[in-house]
This record gives structure tokens, C-alpha cells and sequence, in this order.
């Protein structure tokens, strides 16, 4: 059993049922299945993307610089974070949001001691901003977050149930991976399911990755309860 994870979700997951933005009731149901992990005596560290907002990498050029593209995606990164921190607050779990960019009027500034206190009170800690550095995807910031904190686990939300050698959604005969090893996941250009950099230094440190379906309810706990789940990169 894993006693601390880190959980990686995208912008567009918190966008639920909207083509953009944060979608409360997809929020509440996310604080329902960590709820579920925490019961379990697991401490929780989730990385959120922005992408149901911006994606820096996107709206680089036609005189905007790169770095200032993925500053705006760091800030889209802060929404989807301090709108969970509200929402898991309601929900009755202590949560903390702490920023990687300086932004102290609306969120702790993010330090490895900080962090650790939190968790070790047993509150979540929501991470905004990624690295914040630019030219770093949030899959890489996750990865460095895991390591520093000393996490178990990586565990990277997704919309399917695992890694596959296509697109299931576009070929039937798709097969699904139970396990790989990193060398398998790095070198096989048709796996997207994570960015290379963040596969690169997870193998580099032996920090286990878990691909999972985040839809199907109490996924996550049964995988922080050893149950095999998704497909696992180590």
C-alpha cells in the first residue's frame, strides 16, 4: 500500500462537462475519490494542468515569447488549483494550495518544508504553477514534485484505461499495456500518454508511474491499495 502519492491531473479533466473551464461538480466528485485515499491513511500531493484554459505551448508566437505563453499557462494552472482547494474545502478535506510563482496574495508560496508540514497534518497540498520555469510541461513538474517530496508513486490521470500501442479510440484492435518498463515507454515513440522528459527522470530516480482511468470511480483508492490499476511504468 502506497502511504504518499502524487496525482497528476489535466486541465481538461477539470473541465468536466464544459468545453472550457472548471467544472465544479467534476471538482466535488474528484474530492469524493480522494476522500476515499485519504481514509486510507495515504497523504495526497496533486499537480494540476491548465489546459481547459491555455496552454502555453499553444499561444507561443504572433509576438508572444514562449516564456511569457507558458507564464499565462502557470496562471491557468492557479485557477484549476485554488478552485479544488475551495471545493475539497466544502467537501470537509483540509487542503492547502501552494504556488510554485509568486502569487502571495491568493496561495502559500510553494517550499519543500512548507509542503511537508501540510502533509504531515494531514491536509492535501494542491501545487499551482507547475516548475514554475518555463519550457517545463506539467508531466515533468509532477515528476519533480514526486521525487522532492518523497512520494511512493506517480499516478497520472488520464481519459482511457492504461497505455496503449495505438489510439483506442481510433483502432479496436488496440492492445493495452499491463506493465512497462521505462525503457520501453521512453523509446516508443507512439506512446504520448506522458512527456518524455518526465518518463526520462522518473526512470532516472526509479520513481514507479501508474496510467489510470480517472472516470471510473474509486480507481485511485484501489490503486494506492496495491490493486493493479491502469498500466505501470517502472
Amino acid at each position: 500500500m502506497y502511504k504518499r502519492i502524487l496525482l497528476k491531473i489535466s486541465g481538461e479533466q477539470l473541465a468536466g462537462e464544459y468545453d472550457s473551464g472548471l467544472d465544479p461538480a467534476k471538482a466535488k466528485w474528484l474530492a469524493e475519490e480522494v476522500k476515499k485515499v485519504i481514509d486510507q491513511d495515504c497523504q495526497v500531493i496533486i499537480m494540476v494542468g491548465g489546459g481547459n484554459y491555455l496552454r502555453g505551448a499553444q499561444i507561443a508566437g504572433h509576438g508572444i515569447k514562449r516564456t511569457t505563453a507558458d507564464h499565462m499557462g502557470m496562471m491557468a494552472t492557479m485557477m484549476n488549483a485554488l478552485g479544488l482547494t475551495d471545493i475539497f474545502e466544502h467537501e470537509d478535506i483540509k487542503t492547502r494550495c501552494l504556488s510554485t510563482i509568486f502569487a502571495e496574495q491568493v496561495a502559500e508560496s510553494f517550499s519543500h518544508r512548507l509542503a511537508e508540514k501540510h502533509l504531515e497534518n494531514g491536509r492535501v497540498v494542491i501545487v499551482a504553477g507547475g516548475s514554475g520555469r518555463p519550457y517545463v510541461t506539467t508531466d515533468t513538474a509532477a515528476a519533480i514534485l514526486a521525487l522532492e517530496l518523497g512520494c511512493d508513486v506517480i499516478m497520472k490521470a488520464t481519459k482511457v484505461d492504461g497505455v496503449y500501442d495505438s489510439d483506442p479510440a481510433k483502432n479496436t484492435d488496440a492492445k493495452k499495456f499491463e506493465k512497462l518498463s521505462f525503457q520501453e515507454a521512453v523509446e516508443n515513440d507512439k506512446i504520448k500518454v506522458m512527456d518524455k522528459a518526465a518518463l526520462g527522470m522518473a526512470m532516472e530516480q526509479s520513481m514507479p508511474i501508474i496510467i489510470f482511468e480517472l472516470d471510473k470511480p474509486g480507481n485511485i483508492a484501489r490503486a494506492v491499495s496495491g490493486e493493479h490499476v491502469g498500466t505501470t511504468i517502472s
